[in-house]
């Protein structure tokens, strides 16, 4: 019994197109922090809060989410979200460097960097791995249809 037409080639096409959207969104999450980390400006910044949020779902996970702030140098405070650079995280108030986009810091902020590579390391790694198993998956559609 096929539950798609078509069956494994299908599949393949489906599910390559599938995980090639995230590789994709990956690399451009890779390319738009390592813009900021090389051209932003830097600013002296703070954990503000540390979160815990509950997943629903039968194991009752939960992940801890970080959001940090600064002030630009006309004096607003701008507060953002971003991994944190470690396994352990950060506390409350723990200092952190910022890098930002002076024309929308509300938008564009991170606090990779030096000694902080985590947010620029893991988008990276997903795009290679996903890239590739996206490829090889859509080359297995191909060579399904005798294209190669």
């Amino acid at each position: 019994m096929q539950i798609l037409p078509g069956g494994t080639p299908t599949f393949l096409l489906l599910f390559g197109l599938f995980a090639g959207f995230f590789a994709v969104r990956s690399a451009l999450r890779f390319a738009r922090v390592l813009r900021l980390v090389r051209l932003g400006a830097r600013a002296d910044g703070w954990c503000a809060e540390r979160r815990v949020l509950e997943r629903s779902g039968m194991d009752n996970s939960y992940a801890t989410e970080y959001v940090y702030a600064f002030r630009t140098p006309d004096g607003r405070e701008i507060s953002f979200t971003d991994p944190s650079p470690s396994a352990f995280g950060f506390e409350e108030g723990a200092p952190v460097r910022v890098s930002y986009d002076p024309a929308a810091p509300e938008k564009r902020a991170t606090i990779a960097g030096p000694g902080a590579w985590r947010a620029l390391v893991i988008p990276a790694v997903l795009a290679v791995v996903i890239g590739l198993m996206t490829l090889l998956m859509l080359w297995g559609f191909g060579a399904s249809h005798d294209w190669w």
